[in-house]
This record gives C-alpha cells, sequence and structure tokens, in this order.
C-alpha cells in the first residue's frame, strides 16, 4: 500500500512543478509585459499535458502507462526547449515562424494582420532568472523530471 502512496507523491509533485511553470511563464507575460516568442508558447503544451496526465496517474496509479506516457511527455519538451536553447546560442537556424519572415500570403488581410503583429524572435533573449534564459531553464528542468521519471519507472519494475 506504501508503493501506491509514493506514485500518487510524485504525481502531485510533477502536477506542481508543471502547474508553477506554466504560471510563471503567464506571470512573466502578461505581469512583467515580455512577449514570448512562438517556441516559447509550443514549450507550455507539454506541461498542460503533464497536468492532465498526473491527474490520470493519480487516479489510476498502479498502471505505468502513465508514467511512461510523462516520460514521453517531458523527452518532447528536452527536445523543444534544446532546440530553442540551441537557437539562443546560434547552434541552429530559427525557422521562419519564429522571424516573422515567411511572406507566402497571398490575401492582403492576412498580410496586414501579421505586419500590424511584432513577432519575437526566437533566438533574442529578452528575459533572463539568475542569468539563464528560460529556455535554458526549462531544458535543464525537462532533462531532470525525464531522469527522474525514468528512475521511478526502473523502481516500480523492480517491485
Amino acid at each position: 500500500m506504501k508503493n501506491i502512496f509514493e506514485i500518487k507523491r510524485f504525481y502531485i509533485i510533477i502536477f506542481t512543478i508543471s502547474l508553477l511553470s506554466l504560471l510563471i511563464a503567464l506571470y512573466i507575460e502578461f505581469f512583467l509585459g515580455y512577449p514570448p516568442c512562438k517556441l516559447c508558447i509550443y514549450q507550455r503544451i507539454p506541461y498542460l499535458i503533464a497536468i492532465f496526465i498526473t491527474f490520470l496517474g493519480i487516479s489510476y496509479s498502479k498502471n505505468l502507462f502513465w508514467l511512461y506516457a510523462l516520460l514521453l511527455v517531458f523527452f518532447s519538451s528536452f527536445l523543444l526547449s534544446g532546440y530553442h536553447f540551441g537557437i539562443e546560442q546560434e547552434v541552429f537556424k530559427e525557422f521562419s515562424g519564429c522571424t516573422g519572415n515567411s511572406l507566402d500570403i497571398i490575401d492582403k488581410n492576412e498580410l496586414l494582420k501579421i505586419l500590424n503583429s511584432e513577432v519575437n524572435s526566437c533566438k533574442n533573449v529578452d528575459f533572463k532568472i539568475f542569468g539563464l534564459s528560460l529556455a535554458t531553464i526549462n531544458f535543464l528542468l525537462s532533462f531532470i523530471i525525464f531522469i527522474l521519471i525514468l528512475k521511478v519507472i526502473k523502481n516500480e519494475k523492480n517491485k
């Protein structure tokens, strides 16, 4: 019986980290006034998915499927934030969605809409915490959570 409570506690920790990550990102965007780039917005999706998976994991904690689902979610978060970190460090080239230079538009109304909205470049780091960009922090956090989930899965398989 103790094992189920440990797994539920682990899901609650992942839920808390995911929720706090989303709330901090929204606070930085809406209250501090730092607009996110497209990759910053995409990096929020795995945390949102993780919140839903943790609810299912708490409800059905005897099933390892939810741990594997979380593993996949945080691996994708690790890859996405790693790509964003690579763009910031100029290891990778920005994709056209980051720069606003993708003007393959035929409709003039859509062109005006894009010209009036400022697209924040993915390589610009406007906000840092302890000298680290949010993409860097997400990269490290996703990696740590991914490793923790691997350890929990290994522990559960050995029982």
